[in-house]
């Protein structure tokens, strides 16, 4: 489904379905920002909480997490939004004359 790492290929290796129908376009990275928001968040507050670090130490932990939470998630979440679409056929909303 995908063609490099976040690219939607224009259609199916195997089956030959038209995949450009399809356009997932930046929900994806909307929905990979909340949860790893969200999940770096509760570690801020779970470490603070349970050692209170000094603050390099968040950022330590936090700098190297972020990126690798929101590369790690991005790619799943688009082909899930990817899948949803396809599936249910939604298209772009066109106004008729």
């Amino acid at each position: 489904m995908f063609d490099g790492l976040l690219k939607i290929a224009p259609r199916c290796d195997v089956c030959g379905a038209d995949f450009e129908i399809a356009d997932v376009g930046d929900g994806a990275s909307v929905f990979v920002l909340f949860i790893v928001g969200f999940l770096a968040m509760v570690l801020f507050l779970l470490v603070e909480a349970a050692f209170h670090p000094a603050w390099w130490v968040h950022l330590i932990l936090q700098l190297p997490f972020v990126p690798v939470a929101c590369i790690a998630t991005l790619r799943p979440i688009k082909g899930l939004l990817f899948a949803l679409q396809y599936q249910n056929d939604a298209r772009e909303a066109q106004l008729d004359d």
